[in-house]
């Protein structure tokens, strides 16, 4: 939409002219990422090679590297990394899930690693510290100096950061791992009441129109997907998922508004053998996705995640086999981080008996819903060319 001009993607540039704006722009390159530099794009946290990224740099874009659950680009990227730029080189977490961030940590884990690479502690600390802070315009905090923000992380180590203490505002709020201060949420659980879904136009069925199918390729730790084209596997005049190819049913289900609109599809890379796998987190949308191995899984796992007013569900045939209940906007939990860290790890352990041997195929799943990362998306209105920013049809003629 930047590049090409249309006009309200333009509009709202302009709407925040002045003020820090972010993109998405992964193998943006050439002419292309100098019309979305030059209407004021100002970051990216998309790129996945150093040559794109030293682009981006040229062109006065800040780089945001990333290491997410699904998107690790932290090793990729950092041998770009230099005196010259470092100062315009960010840390950024994305999408990152309970059992990564407790066993791994968040920003902190991205300054180890690092380090652990062979890059300097100090630059490292900068790139977690006041190059966001400064690139935010956020003058008041990224560095310890009178009149700042005392918000500190006392460590012991420079080589291998851990926190031993954590100041917020100047008030210690956490000790040797435990928190000694901290803010009840319970207030947070009256965010409900987000699922509406009309179930009589809910149906998995796609009737075989052709003999050529448009497939989105699921591509391991990343948020791009593939756009392939595959035979359909017909049953009678349906089409149908074949697990023999990993050819899976994807649907997605909107979830806010009780539309009636669900956008059907197939998938490959996930890895299901059997059952089917539902969530109502799904970038940026967040309806209501579902893949699976037959119907009747798929509608299982739907209603489950829709009857805890939001959540993720495994299921085979009629049974649930684990779930995650995310009752807050069908996205987050109010218990604590280690009671949902379990339940998610029972899921993606279900799903991996299963057949699914990824990381962890919630978070895969979500993205394959996200309309503005190429190449092929679906979303509740239907197939989406991202490189073409069409609708496109499933069969094709």
């Amino acid at each position: 939409g930047v590049i090409e001009g249309d006009g309200r993607t333009i509009e709202k540039i302009h709407a925040y002219s002045g003020r820090v704006i972010d993109g998405h722009c992964p193998g943006l390159k050439g002419k292309q990422l100098n019309a979305y530099a030059a209407a004021g794009v100002m970051s990216d946290h998309e790129c996945t090679d150093p040559e794109e990224a030293i682009e981006k740099l040229r062109l006065g874009m800040t780089l945001f590297i990333r290491e997410a659950t699904n998107a690790r680009n932290l090793k990729a990227l950092l041998p770009l990394v230099t005196q010259s730029n470092e100062r315009r080189i960010c840390f950024c977490s994305d999408d990152r899930q309970p059992t990564d961030i407790l066993e791994e940590g968040s920003i902190d884990h991205m300054v180890r690693l690092a380090i652990s690479e062979g890059l300097d502690p100090v630059t490292a600390i900068r790139m977690a510290t006041i190059n966001p802070a400064e690139y935010f315009r956020l003058h008041d905090r990224g560095a310890l100096a009178p009149g700042r923000r005392a918000d500190l992380v006392v460590c012991s180590n420079l080589n291998d950061l851990r926190p031993d203490e954590v100041y917020r505002g100047g008030k210690l709020v956490a000790k040797g791992g435990a928190l000694v201060d901290y803010e009840d949420t319970t207030a947070l659980t009256k965010a409900r009441g987000t699922i509406n879904i009309d179930w009589s136009k809910t149906d998995f069925s796609i009737p075989a129109t052709g003999r050529l199918l448009r497939v989105i390729g699921a591509v391991p730790d990343q948020l791009t997907t593939e756009h392939l084209v595959e035979v359909a596997t017909i049953d009678g005049d349906q089409a149908i998922a074949d697990t023999s190819r990993d050819l899976l049913k994807i649907a997605v289900i909107e979830r806010h508004l009780a539309t009636g609109n669900v956008g059907l599809g197939f998938v490959k890379g996930i890895g299901l053998q059997r059952g089917a796998i539902a969530s109502t987190i799904a970038h940026d949308h967040h309806n209501l996705v579902v893949i699976g191995a037959d119907d009747i899984s798929m509608m299982t796992a739907a209603r489950s995640a829709a009857a805890k007013l939001g959540g993720q569900v495994v299921a085979e045939g009629n049974h649930v086999i684990a779930s995650l209940s995310l009752p807050i906007a069908g996205l987050m939990s109010h218990r604590p981080i280690r009671i949902v860290r379990d339940e998610m790890q029972g899921l993606i352990s279900a799903a991996r008996k299963l057949g699914s041997q990824l990381h962890d195929p919630f978070m895969a799943m979500s993205f394959l819903a996200l309309e503005v990362i190429p190449s092929l998306k679906l979303t509740d209105v239907g197939l989406i060319d991202v490189d073409k920013f069409e609708v496109v049809p499933l069969f094709i003629e």
